[in-house]
């Protein structure tokens, strides 16, 4: 048990420890004593943030075995120190750690497959690159077999355009070619792909997708959501089998945990993945984050067949909510479901990709099985369809705090708030996207962009709303989703929606909740040169540094860095990050973490 001490206690405790211990009772207390008197870490003159309102500001803290076991003032925890290593933390900041509510986890695909785009910063790269990059894959690559490349950005293009059929059958005519925008409901294919799947400019758009035509009327190689499917039984794809296959996996499992802390997150929802793979990595000790996995396909279906539910497991790996189960497009890709046309779109409103009777079969069949409900829905339009179909599962069997989670929630109305906070339902907002993603915003206007990310509405209607970067589709920085959610400013230094902004304190919060049931934690630690107390807008907060989890590696974000137009590193630059400027840390820098045992909202 963790306990807040003060020196009086804590030698009041340690004599009574002492001339007690022939009764019984005093033996087992201790024992309790012995697990804050001899602890393993002591941290001082620190400034720890325990998002504990009753005690919001501590000095230092002891660790036994990974645990806190005592939490004070440094005068008072001093006096524990004894043969433990002890750090003089030199005022640096300790928070959680933070917790990512929906990520991908793409560890395979950052491993094997071909990037042509940067996954982690704000990258421009050419046409010509990327062309470049599939050439040579191309040129390994066995007959009819696909050629594809990941993480493409269509507004993170020095070209100032995006990809077409012509640029990719550059990179073969006899090979079909594929790449995936990073936001994942769009993919760009050359006429080789397009033939062997029988789509000509006459084919018309199925239900929830479109072949996209530019103003002749011929076919892009733009492809947007469900009418991707028809290229699903195209081609042959590389693949796997046994024990390679399983190796890939732990490979790309144990590499993305690597990046995750990174980059300072110490929990993270995992959107399905293999299971398997994901604790045999645990069990080698490569797991260094804490996962809540969501599960669909086999792993769904073996949940409901087998009767486990939402919460089975422990506080390393634990079934969480399902799978976001997609009810519309993408708010990055422009194909998201909204009840008025896409500015200068000739009347197009995005993709619906479930009907409502599908989604209210769906969404009753998991609740009923006690698993938690989860769609993916970013447009008003699907918000409210992805409600009806929870308030109709809810109706039909209630269920207390049942928490069902609306993945993304990018576009709300009044109404569609009222209708959340009335059912308890969770909201999991982008995170990164304010700052990673401002050169798409133009394709919504401002009007649009007041009620999309709407981080202040949902704090001010008191719904508990929870922090998730989608990666692969944004950056999972945690420092970058803390920079757009309070400033609402991108890289390019245009401002949107600035009226949903939060402060620091809040987006901490933020960033440290998760939408389950409670479980354990983690803490870590980001130093800061900081001349104020309180972590509201301090005027000189320099070497911010990401949290961290096992690993230690420390990390930094850097707004501005990475390269430029040109493809040239550039210099970090400064940002104001509402009144905090953030900079690259230079020097040696300390990294602090510890474990402790905290309820997640």
């Amino acid at each position: 048990m963790t306990r807040t001490l003060n020196r009086r206690q804590i030698v009041g405790m340690a004599g009574a420890g002492l001339a007690l211990l022939g009764s019984r009772a005093a033996r087992a207390a201790a024992g309790a004593l012995a697990d804050w008197a001899a602890p393993d870490l002591v941290v001082l003159n620190a400034r720890i943030y325990t998002m504990d309102s009753t005690q919001p500001m501590l000095q230092a803290f002891a660790v036994k075995d990974g645990r806190f076991v005592a939490l004070g003032s440094t005068h008072d925890i001093k006096g524990l120190a004894g043969k433990a290593q002890t750090i003089d933390a030199r005022q640096m900041t300790i928070v959680p750690g933070f917790i990512d509510s929906h990520n991908h986890a793409p560890g395979n695909e950052l491993l094997y497959e071909v990037l042509v785009g940067n996954p982690y910063e704000v990258e421009f790269v050419t046409i010509g690159s990327i062309i470049d990059k599939l050439r040579v894959k191309a040129q390994k690559t066995p007959a009819e077999t696909w050629v594809e490349g990941y993480f493409f950005d269509d507004t993170k293009v020095t070209d100032k355009r995006t990809l077409t059929r012509s640029d990719l059958d550059q990179v073969s005519t006899q090979l079909p070619v594929m790449v995936q925008h990073r936001g994942g409901h769009t993919a760009f294919y050359n006429s080789k792909a397009l033939q062997m799947a029988g789509i000509t400019k006459d084919t018309p758009n199925p239900a929830g997708g479109t072949f996209d035509r530019d103003a002749h009327g011929e076919l892009t190689g733009r492809v947007t959501d469900r009418a991707r499917g028809v290229f699903e039984t195209v081609g042959k794809h590389m693949s796997y089998a046994g024990e390679e296959a399983m190796r890939r996996d732990r490979d790309g499992l144990a590499f993305i945990s690597r990046q995750f802390v990174r980059y300072g997150l110490t929990s993270v929802c995992h959107e399905s993945g293999n299971l398997q793979a994901l604790q045999e990595v645990r069990a080698r000790g490569a797991l260094l984050h804490r996962v809540s996995y969501e599960a669909e396909g086999t792993e769904l279906e073996a949940m409901l067949s087998g009767g486990m539910s939402t919460g089975l497991g422990d506080e390393w790996i634990r079934l969480g909510a399902t799978c976001e189960h997609t009810a519309d497009g993408s708010f990055s890709e422009r194909t998201m479901a909204i009840s008025v046309p896409y500015p200068g779109s000739n009347g197009y409103k995005g993709n619906v990709t479930e009907s409502q009777e599908d989604l209210n079969k769906w969404c009753e069949r998991v609740h009923r099985a006690g698993i938690q409900m989860n769609c993916h829905a970013n447009g008003d339009v699907a918000i409210d369809h992805v409600l009806t179909a929870y308030e109709r599962a809810l109706r039909l069997k209630p269920v207390a705090d049942s928490r069902p989670k609306i993945t993304h929630c990018t576009l709300i109305t009044d109404d569609l708030v009222r209708r959340i906070k009335a059912m308890g339902a969770v909201p999991a907002l982008f995170t990164s996207y304010a700052y990673y993603n401002p050169d798409k915003f133009h394709f919504y206007g401002e009007e649009l962009m007041k009620r999309c990310m709407a981080y202040r509405t949902l704090l001010d209607a008191g719904v508990p709303a929870a922090a998730g970067s989608d990666f692969d589709p944004g950056p999972f920085s945690p420092l970058m989703g803390i920079q757009g959610m309070v400033t609402r400013t991108g890289w390019n230094g245009e401002v949107w929606g600035a009226n949903q902004r939060i402060t620091v304190d809040e987006a901490l919060r933020w960033a440290v909740k998760l939408n389950s049931r409670p479980k354990k934690g983690r803490i870590g630690a980001t130093t800061a040169e900081d001349r104020r107390p309180a972590l509201h807008a301090p005027r000189n907060t320099r070497n911010v540094v990401g949290l961290r989890g096992h690993s230690r590696v420390r990390h930094s974000y850097r707004p501005g860095a990475g390269r430029d137009r040109a493809g040239g590193r550039r210099r970090a630059a400064r940002r104001s990050w509402h009144g905090l400027e953030c900079r690259a840390a230079r020097g040696r820098r300390r990294v602090l973490e510890a474990p402790c045992q905290r309820r997640h909202a």
